[in-house]
């Protein structure tokens, strides 16, 4: 079942892997509507965005995330 919405507990969840990263808040976006494929890309401003994935099951994809944070920052 996809997801549809973004909520505020896995936005936690999320700022939660940020955090342990050492990424300060204010330059994580993190749209409310997921998207297939979701993504993490460096925005031209130096944010970084977060689109979790709307087909992967939410926890899978999370494991993911730091690997494609680090890969998105190399970029």
């Amino acid at each position: 079942m996809p997801l549809e919405v973004v909520s505020f507990q896995l936005i936690s969840r999320i700022l939660d892997v940020t955090d342990g990263l050492g990424l300060n808040r204010e330059w994580v976006e993190i749209p409310l509507s997921p998207e297939s494929p979701g993504r993490v890309r460096k925005l031209q401003n130096g944010k970084l965005e977060i689109i979790v994935d709307a087909d992967q099951p939410f926890d899978a994809w999370l494991g993911t995330l730091e690997q494609q944070i680090q890969r998105a920052q190399s970029s």
